[in-house]
């Protein structure tokens, strides 16, 4: 699939797959100079890059693992979502969620998040006063007994 991008800089780069399996591309950051995120904060991060997403199709915004595991800095809303009627740049909001104290620096063009480009269904809601009957029913967290 052709994913049609833009770069708002010279500096940007442009996604890049890991391996050839990867099913998320990693997304760079473009900054002016670096940038520390505090304990607890939340700093929106440019990549300077624009995407033409296919009608159908969105572009779900991850974690990087190495970054979060290793670093504790992650996206603050989870998982992004970039609509495929979207032109702007892309950002991440990165949260630094690391327990030490510290802050957390981040450099131009280190990765910062994973991009995954996926189909979607649209749905019909259609209100109903009743709902088919399943052997879950109503329960709800931690009914199944996985933990």
């Amino acid at each position: 699939m052709r994913v049609r991008i833009k770069k708002l800089s010279d500096k940007a780069i442009v996604p890049t797959y890991g391996t050839d399996f990867a099913a998320g591309a990693d997304l760079y950051s473009c900054l002016d100079e670096s940038v520390a995120i505090a304990p607890g904060e939340t700093v929106m991060i440019g990549t300077q890059i624009a995407m033409e997403i296919p009608t159908g199709y969105v572009g779900l915004v991850f974690a990087r693992s190495g970054l979060a595991c290793k670093k504790g800095l992650a996206p603050a809303n989870k998982v992004g979502v970039i609509d495929s009627d979207y032109r702007g740049e892309i950002k991440v909001a990165l949260h630094n969620h690391n327990g030490s104290g510290e802050a957390i620096e981040v450099n131009s063009g280190e990765r910062i998040a994973q991009i995954s480009i996926v189909p979607y269904l649209k749905a019909d809601f259609e209100l109903s006063e009743t709902l088919d009957d399943t052997e879950r029913g109503d329960k709800g967290f931690g009914s199944t007994g996985v933990n």
